[in-house]
């Protein structure tokens, strides 16, 4: 049975069409989280990388900054909550535990924390996008991410000879997402190294 949750008023501001994706807000920095962002800032877009832990932020820079190069390291900026880190995001990208009160949490403080403009992306292979995002106000500007994160860490990068992507990955939609938000998170993928692939679920 589906969780039923009840639906937010809309915000007062109006959200217009997306702008391209430019600041990247990834929520974790764990394994996946620090593969989405050298991937992003390799990419040319900037990363907003958030931890709660000290230690794993840490972590995260002196790995991220053995793999950029100097060029690219001012490209990721690592900030202690969610809320500087999707102040400006264009596209954010949560890395925490695929359960239900986990998924709510965060999308929960996303959606209140992050402008209207902001597309949620959501690693999922157990929960329902569709319930998912008729929990927050921005229901057409969610979209799950269907692959396994195990599968995204290991994915090998873009071949940096061919420019071809190497790793196929999987993205959900739910009736009401957007076709904006689906192709702004594909072109993102892509840059990524990734061969995404659509699945458009009825319900």
């Amino acid at each position: 049975m589906s969780r039923k949750c009840p639906r937010p008023s809309p915000p007062s501001e109006s959200s217009g069409s997306l702008d391209p994706v430019i600041t990247v807000a990834i929520i974790g920095a764990g394994p996946l989280g620090r593969r989405l962002a050298l991937g992003a800032a390799r990419s040319g877009y900037r990363v907003l990388l958030e931890d709660v832990m000290p230690s794993n932020l840490h972590h995260a820079r002196e790995s991220i900054r053995r793999e950029l190069s100097p060029q690219a390291l001012p490209a990721v900026d690592f900030v202690a909550s969610i809320e500087d880190a999707v102040r400006n995001a264009d596209l954010a990208i949560d890395c925490v535990p695929d359960e239900l009160e986990s998924k709510l949490e965060i999308l929960w403080l996303v959606d209140r924390m992050a402008p209207p403009r902001t597309v949620i992306a959501t690693p999922t292979l157990y929960q329902s996008i569709g319930d998912l995002a008729s929990c927050t106000n921005r229901r057409e500007k969610c979209i799950a991410i269907a692959t396994s994160p195990e599968a995204l860490v290991s994915a090998p990068s873009m071949d940096a000879q061919t420019g071809s992507a190497c790793a196929e990955l999987v993205l959900r939609t739910a009736p009401f997402t957007s076709d904006e938000t689906v192709s702004l998170v594909v072109d993102f993928f892509r840059e990524l190294g990734f061969s995404p692939v659509v699945e458009h679920l009825s319900q």
